[in-house]
């Protein structure tokens, strides 16, 4: 079978798109052992009932002026009636978090009977984080780690930035504790991570875009895959 899984657009420019070989070739491994994906494939732009979706969204943040807007495919009202997991394949500086949402299984926590809130880190965090060595062994070896990793990012509740703010404090899927702060008219995740492009909307979901991995994975990014210049 072939992919139909949709690519809205190429990956965020940055050290991600220089290991595109390597991680290219870890996708299609992915997309093969997986096969094709079942359940609706309506696009975005529509809910699934296949209705046009007009609901609308406001997204903010630094990152949003490049995302898709408008009546541009992905654009943020369009993703309302999506799967959370359907929602993140048309974000297109998540191309690595929705692979490891596939290759790990989690989109079974993302897409369940309980709200969440997705802190979706984009491909320059992952490749600020990982070598590529490390990414493509948690994508196709180490799912369970993985699985670990993107708990870690996955919080009860489908809540807004404000919401969160508000807080002060979350508790994770992995049970680990997160201290949110307002930063101007954005937020900060445990004085590491910005929400750079916040409140997605999707089926009982809320993503937030974030420019840095969180979890206790160690970083081996500039290892042997990056030596120095």
């Amino acid at each position: 079978m072939t992919d139909t899984l949709p690519r809205a657009a190429t990956p965020a420019p940055g050290r991600a798109g220089r290991r595109a070989t390597s991680l290219a070739a870890a996708l299609a491994l992915l997309v093969a052992v997986a096969g094709c994906t079942g359940g609706d494939d309506s696009g975005p732009g529509t809910t699934d009932a296949g209705s046009p979706a007009a609901a609308t969204v406001t997204v903010t943040g630094p990152l949003c002026d490049v995302l898709p807007s408008g009546t541009e495919p992905g654009n943020p009202a369009s993703l309302v009636g999506q799967p959370a997991d359907r929602a993140l394949q048309w974000i297109p500086v998540l191309t690595t978090f929705e692979a490891a949402v596939r290759a790990s299984g989690m989109a079974t926590e993302l897409t369940g009977s309980q709200p969440v809130t997705i802190l979706a880190p984009t491909d320059d965090a992952f490749a600020a984080k990982f070598s590529r060595t490390n990414l493509d062994e948690l994508l196709l070896k180490d799912t369970e780690k993985l699985r670990g990793l993107l708990r870690e990012h996955v919080v009860t509740g489908a809540l807004p930035a404000a919401e969160l703010v508000s807080a002060g404090t979350v508790t994770t899927l992995a049970g680990t504790t997160l201290t949110v702060t307002g930063q101007g008219q954005g937020a900060r995740v445990d004085d590491e991570a910005d929400l750079i492009c916040a409140d997605y909307q999707a089926v009982k979901a809320r993503i937030h875009v974030i420019d840095h991995v969180l979890g206790s994975l160690p970083t081996t990014a500039n290892g042997d895959d990056h030596p120095a210049h």
